[in-house]
């Protein structure tokens, strides 16, 4: 049995089925630069088939990552898979991921299809993905619930057909470790090509399991674990990629393999799909929250100050925590400040957007003496996304906010290339904001969520706000950021409404 485990990370498919988590190709192509930085085997670029942006967004990654193998989701049909090949064709290593339901529900409810007809129809779906690439990887969507048996045979026939890796998702997050884990085991002994394939599992946290039920089952034989940074995905989410590495890592006695991961990229990768998603990572979150490494307690502190393992089982600096140190000032040069975004698998297209990435980095140099790695995060998303495809931009704004008095806010916009101004009180100077933006883009959303946090420490800290927006069934995710809290807050919801205006239709599978 192999000692590497396989991490395969679907941020940018199963996590972008997060409600409002829908992101851009650039913001896409940043985390799957990212990914690659982190030495990620295995990144499931999205679900080629669910429209054009998706079969964009996969292609693109594809042409640009060179490290990683870039997968494509497809479902068991010739159509998707025909999509899913032509996206990853760019790749240095292709990949196509295609599945079908087994269980009997959803065979019986979903798929209206007999057992048999799905077995036939998996086998199929393997000699079309064959056409574009020999690494097509079979998911039976569902396993969780299905019977061992059915498993067994379809499994048995697709490795027959030529799949190379074997996914068993537990995709209603239904599972016990104790009872995953025998699943696992009981797959591998009982089918006879089994040796063939990598064996890999898929968990959702619905029950809070996914992390101990992926852990389960590679101690059970299976050789990939597929997840997410921060665990993001739709309902619970899915297993948290940095908590399976470490507790690998950490706990290799046990496991008997390990990661070609590089851990001191965990952390810089969480708090990029944290700003990008708009979904803040919670401080007591395992490994890449704000409290991880944090001891209260005094008699915590006294054992960690005399000896760190009294109390701490991983470094902090090994997860990526010192990485993100002070990089630039006020009298950073162009050349310096292009350097540091390029190591920062930063890519601004034009010469144009460069310039004025920079000239808004002197502006910011001016408001707060420290700038971060995740300053300059924040301060070039807006230039990855050209200003000509904003249907809605911010060009002024004056607030006024007074004890005893009404806040007020004035706004001037860009909509559709055209100029508008508008004037609203509020219940608080953000209250306002929107007030003033709606009675301009008259956009008939709901508000969802509002959402503050701060990006680096410190009073003059960046102020990251995220508005969730939902219009005709469609929700969004909108982030700004800005020392001053209320154009940030401007800026995000801006943001959202942009993503409504643009935001394509798409297809939801599951796993």
């Amino acid at each position: 049995m192999s000692d590497q485990l396989i991490i395969f990370d679907t941020t940018l498919r199963d996590g972008e089925q997060s409600p409002g988590a829908s992101m851009t190709r650039e913001e896409k192509l940043r985390i799957a630069r990212q990914l690659e930085r982190m030495r990620v085997d295995v990144i499931e670029a999205g679900f080629a088939a669910a429209s054009n942006g998706d079969f964009e967004s996969v292609q693109a990654i594809a042409q640009a990552v060179r490290e990683s193998t870039i997968c494509s989701l497809a479902r068991a049909n010739e159509n998707d898979i025909r999509r899913a090949g032509e996206a990853v064709t760019p790749a240095a290593r292709g990949r196509i991921h295609t599945f079908i339901a087994t269980s009997p529900i959803h065979m019986e409810k979903k798929l209206r299809m007999q057992p048999d007809q799905v077995v036939e129809q998996a086998v199929k779906a393997i000699r079309w993905a064959r056409q574009f690439t020999d690494d097509v990887e079979f998911s039976a969507e569902d396993a969780g619930r299905s019977e061992i048996d059915f498993l067994c045979r379809i499994f048995e026939a697709v490795i027959a057909a030529g799949a190379k890796t074997i996914n068993v998702p537990d995709t209603v997050g239904y599972n016990v470790p104790e009872q995953f884990a025998h699943t696992i085991r009981t797959l591998i002994e009982r089918i006879p090509n089994a040796d063939r394939v990598v064996w890999s599992v898929h968990c959702h946290n619905d029950l809070g399991l996914a992390v101990a039920n992926s852990l389960a089952a590679v101690m059970a034989g299976a050789r990939q674990v597929e997840c997410t940074v921060n665990g993001l995905g739709e309902r619970a989410g899915n297993a948290s990629l940095e908590e399976v590495v470490m507790a690998v890592r950490t706990r290799r006695d046990i496991f008997g393999c390990d990661t070609r991961i590089d851990t001191t990229q965990i952390v810089p990768a969480s708090k990029l799909v944290s700003g990008i998603t708009g979904f803040p990572v919670q401080p007591n979150k395992a490994i890449v929250g704000a409290n991880a490494f944090a001891h209260e307690s005094g008699i915590h502190q006294d054992g960690v100050l005399k000896h760190r393992e009294t109390y701490e089982i991983m470094r902090a600096e090994d997860v990526g925590w010192t990485a993100n140190k002070l990089v630039l000032g006020k009298h950073s040069g162009r050349n310096a400040f292009r350097s540091r975004l390029q190591e920062l698998g930063i890519v601004i297209g034009s010469e144009e957007q460069l310039n004025h990435a920079f000239t808004r980095f002197k502006a910011l140099a001016d408001k707060k003496h420290e700038i971060f790695d995740e300053d300059l995060q924040a301060l070039v998303s807006d230039e990855t996304s050209p200003h000509e495809l904003e249907h809605f931009r911010l060009l002024a704004s004056r607030f006024h906010s007074e004890t005893g008095e009404i806040p007020q806010a004035a706004l001037t916009l860009a909509i559709g290339g055209e100029e508008k101004s508008a004037a609203s009180s509020g219940s608080g100077p953000v209250d306002a904001a929107f007030r003033a933006i709606e009675q301009l883009a008259e956009s008939g959303t709901e508000l969802l969520l509002y959402s503050v946090n701060a990006i680096t420490t410190g009073t003059d800290a960046q102020g990251e706000v995220t508005v969730r927006l939902a219009k005709d069934g469609k929700v969004v995710n909108g982030q700004g950021a800005d020392t001053d809290i209320i154009v940030a807050s401007a800026k995000a919801y801006l943001n959202a409404l942009n993503k409504l205006h643009t935001k394509f239709d798409k297809l939801n599978p599951q796993l």
